[in-house]
């Protein structure tokens, strides 16, 4: 092993940084690259657009017009599997990475997030339609099986190379005369969506053929429940004590309370669960993932039983402490699509040192049960909007065209007061400006 591997097994990088939210961006890089997260010259590439122009954009999408940014920002504090992380958010929204890491610091205090996952499987399904006789079709797919599995992973040695492929064949019935074939791929790093497509429609005329249906569609489900990921996080009692609220247990029982109405009522589940996607989409959008998909497939096994559910559990530990469960299909790729074109995707993975498809669908899911955590806990004592307006005052102050100091200054003017009408922002910078004026 050379030195340099030796000295970078050496070092000790933090999560847990400081004073962090009070520095301007660029300080903000200077001190990743301080603290060992970042080399020099890809700091100074996360400024601006980050190298992402119009051609690497026309690449990507169609009809291209320009470029649409969204903040890049890091939620502190992570300790994922006994590791220190950083975990890379971009979002519009005001207080979810302020959230996330706050949420995260708690964690810590327990010991961090605990992460474990199934293996990156993804289905594609072919509808049979018109099946003459399901019994003996089913029969015949199920004898078949063997023979199916070893006939697609012919079509796919590359995957196959990688240690991924067909793994299973399961056939379901739909009604009197519809099957529908399931076909599980392990895709290792990738999302697989346009291989397991592929595979659909290399494998519809043979299975129509040994049911003696008609094909219908053929394309992979989004409702990735053979690949879930598991988090656990313990929040000692103490560690919830915050200014006003000193009992520590009794803001615990509130956020009981919080989850108990979630599991009764899905009008709550649902915002709920919205809480958890805050944090689970915003990894996503910055790792370049189909959150979309991720989305679609959470909402789907969150109402499994048939009953909207919230896709956490909060219990109350044998120690008293907190205990949060998190459980959920989440497919994520570290290859193709944007990670290959897209450069501020192919940093923030770095960032994160996501090593693996499933560390990085780790790394989602513990950000989803920080920013739930985060808003049970505020919900349960001084309310969501303190915090949130608090943050939303910087917007504020921004639009009404403080720049530099004058942002912190106007927004914690505006959080005293409790007013965030950008006439007020316009009052107050002109103040400011007129005070520091005199004072030269």
């Amino acid at each position: 092993m050379s030195d340099d591997k030796v000295q970078t097994l050496k070092v000790k990088r933090s999560s847990r940084l400081s004073g962090f939210y009070r520095q301007t961006p660029e300080s903000r890089r200077t001190r990743l690259v301080e603290s060992r997260w970042l080399a020099p010259e890809e700091a100074e590439a996360c400024a601006g657009l980050g190298g992402f122009d119009e051609a690497c954009a026309d690449a990507m999408v169609e009809n291209v017009i320009g470029l649409h940014g969204l903040p890049l920002g890091l939620a502190l504090n992570f300790v994922v599997n006994g590791q220190d992380r950083l975990v890379p958010m971009s979002v519009e929204e005001p207080s979810i990475i302020a959230a996330a890491s706050y949420a995260a610091r708690l964690c810590a205090e327990g010991g961090g997030f605990s992460v474990s996952w199934d293996e990156p499987i993804t289905t594609a399904q072919v509808q049979l339609l018109e099946v003459p006789v399901l019994a003996n079709a089913e029969a015949v797919l199920r004898a078949h099986a063997a023979e199916l599995l070893a006939e697609a992973n012919a079509g796919m040695g590359a995957m196959c190379a990688r240690g991924g492929g067909a793994r299973e064949l399961e056939v379901r019935v739909l009604d009197a005369t519809t099957l529908v074939v399931h076909v599980h791929v392990d895709t290792r790093d990738a999302m697989g969506a346009n291989l397991v497509n592929g595979l659909a429609e290399r494998m519809a005329p043979r299975l129509a053929a040994l049911s003696g249906g008609r094909v219908g569609l053929k394309i992979l489900t989004n409702l990735a429940d053979r690949r879930k990921v598991y988090v656990r996080a313990t929040v000692p009692a103490a560690a919830l004590v915050s200014e006003g609220f000193t009992e520590g247990e009794a803001v615990r029982d509130a956020i009981l309370e919080a989850q108990s109405f979630a599991e009764m009522d899905p009008y709550r589940a649902v915002t709920h669960n919205k809480g958890v996607m805050n944090g689970v989409d915003a990894v996503l959008v910055a790792c370049g993932n189909d959150w979309r998909a991720v989305e679609a497939g959470a909402h789907a096994y969150a109402a499994r039983s048939g009953v909207y559910r919230p896709l956490t559990a909060w219990k109350k530990g044998p120690a008293g402490e907190l205990v949060g469960l998190l459980e959920m299909p989440l497919a994520t790729s570290t290859v193709g699509g944007a990670a290959r074109t897209h450069p501020g995707v192919q940093r923030a993975l770095k960032l994160a040192r996501v090593t693996s498809a499933v560390d990085l669908a780790g790394v989602a899911a513990a950000a989803g049960l920080a920013t739930n955590l985060a808003a049970l806990k505020a919900l349960s004592t001084e309310g969501i909007q303190k915090g949130h307006m608090a943050l939303h005052a910087r917007r504020v102050a921004a639009e009404a065209g403080a720049q530099g100091e004058l942002v912190e200054i106007v927004a914690e003017r505006l959080a005293r007061e409790r007013v965030y009408r950008p006439e007020r922002a316009r009052e107050i910078l002109a103040e400011e400006v007129r005070r520091k004026g005199a004072s030269r």
